[in-house]
């Protein structure tokens, strides 16, 4: 088996990208086989635990609040609030439970509360995951030390086509982070936003810096643009479905044992695409009505796609025979997880 290579020029991947698309997927597939079971997919939930006013002014987000899109601004939810959250979560399934906040970074006030909801839901045998915005080395031991067990930061695009939709942090960094994160022991989520108006060649940078990092992320997100009225993305032109698929099975190869994810924009993707994907290699989803501010798949037409490609719920080691049972039974299934975006309970 080939060991994975940190070293992708960008003309490789361009090459990649641009295979007869039959060779690519093939060779994606073959690759994922190599790994893991090619009928596991990864499930988690996302929360918001701290909606809009972000002083990002990131062209794609609903929340920034550089925009007017409508989005109500909420606090960072109560503790026992996010964790009532987390409890809905796993009863249908979820295996990772990711909460995400609004902001440029934590603050010193906030991170109390953080630390918290991190230890209660890792009480509660669910893997954690966390968004809150640029980390240094302290706030990052801070959340290792508490358990926490992935750390999301996306890159979103190539270091070239990055100045013409982020101007409030850098590409430095944000990989600056990921370098905290890896140092403190986390696990790192990371990945991109594709339709925003990128060439392939973008596509390429983005996939090269991702693999390229001296550890491939455990997670890598690969998302859809979601026009959001009031955004400066909102008239981008559609990205071509085949693109995207591409782009999943190039991280497939790139990145043989991350987990690859399809994220936001899944809500205006048919079930075919959602199955090329899977095909090309993507095994992780977001299930549950809603995604930070985004609708989501219902999660009755994720338990029916599951049924008609013969997928089901990857499994932790943690659960034992009956949990895993009942969790593949009632997973993505009719019973709706609460409101991902409620409004926040004061501190």
């Amino acid at each position: 088996m080939t060991e994975p290579r940190h070293d992708w020029r960008r003309d490789e991947i361009e090459a990649l990208l641009t295979r007869p698309f039959n060779d690519l997927l093939f060779d994606a597939q073959s690759v994922h086989r190599a790994h893991f079971d090619p009928n596991a997919v990864q499930v988690s939930t996302l929360l918001s635990i701290k909606t809009g006013a972000c002083p990002e002014d990131c062209k794609y987000c609903p929340q920034s609040g550089h925009y007017n899109t409508g989005l109500t601004r909420e606090k960072l939810m109560a503790v026992e609030r996010v964790l009532e959250e987390a409890r809905q979560a796993k009863a249908i399934g979820a295996t990772r439970f990711c909460m995400g906040a609004a902001w440029k970074h934590p603050s010193a006030r906030d991170m109390p509360y953080v630390i918290e909801m991190v230890k209660g839901v890792r009480a509660l045998g669910l893997e954690t995951c966390m968004t809150l915005g640029r980390l240094d080395a302290d706030k990052a031991r801070a959340l290792a030390d508490a358990g926490l067990d992935y750390y999301n930061h996306n890159l979103d695009t190539s270091p070239e086509f990055y100045a013409s939709i982020i101007t409030t942090r850098t590409y430095a960094e944000r990989l600056e982070t990921l370098d905290h994160v890896r140092d403190a022991g986390m696990k790192i989520c990371a990945g991109g936003i594709l339709g925003m108006g990128e060439s392939v060649r973008d596509r390429a940078g983005l996939l090269q810096q991702l693999a390229n990092l001296p550890v491939h992320p455990e997670s890598v997100p690969i998302n859809m643009l979601v026009k959001v009225k009031g955004t400066p993305l909102e008239h981008t032109e559609d990205l071509d479905p085949f693109e995207f698929v591409r782009t999943v099975a190039a991280a497939r190869i790139l990145m043989p044992r991350s987990h690859v994810r399809l994220s936001a924009g899944r809500e205006q993707m048919s079930d075919e695409l959602q199955a090329l994907t899977f095909h090309a290699g993507a095994n992780s989803i977001f299930y549950g009505e809603r995604l930070l501010t985004t609708t989501n798949p219902q999660a009755s037409r994720d338990q029916r796609l599951f049924e008609r490609l013969g997928l089901h719920p990857e499994r932790r080691e943690e659960f034992d025979d009956d949990t895993l049972d009942l969790a593949i039974q009632q997973t993505l299934g009719a019973q709706r997880v609460a409101e991902l975006s409620v409004d926040a309970a004061a501190r």
